[in-house]
């Protein structure tokens, strides 16, 4: 028995359809073009979910280097003496401590010091 193929060619297009929404043009309305804007969308989403990491530590970095330098040390410094005095903060916090709560970033940057 002959077995027609529309079904799963139509699933599959619908399938692209949907990938395209909120694109324009050909990548939009030809199934082909759709089929490689939706890889070429999913490859650069791929690679940018781990640049938007190396982004954001170079973020952190920057500010409590800033906040660093206002309480009289550098970025190298403070995290070398951070390290030796045992304190785990990772960047993340410390950036959050610098921008919204410098009193208590004062008090690691003391602490820090005192090793």
């Amino acid at each position: 028995m002959r077995i027609k193929r529309g079904v799963t060619s139509h699933k599959r297009h619908v399938k692209i359809r949907r990938a395209t929404r909120g694109m324009t043009k050909a990548h939009r309305s030809s199934v082909k073009r759709g089929k490689q804007a939706t890889t070429r969308a999913l490859q650069y989403a791929y690679r940018d979910r781990r640049n938007r990491k190396r982004t954001f530590r170079q973020l952190w970095n920057a500010r409590i280097n800033a906040a660093a330098r206002l309480n009289d040390t550098t970025y190298s410094r403070l995290i070398t003496d951070l390290k030796a005095a045992g304190i785990n903060l990772d960047r993340k916090i410390l950036a959050e401590l610098a921008v919204n709560e410098p009193s208590a970033f004062k008090t690691v940057v003391d602490a820090a010091k005192k090793r």
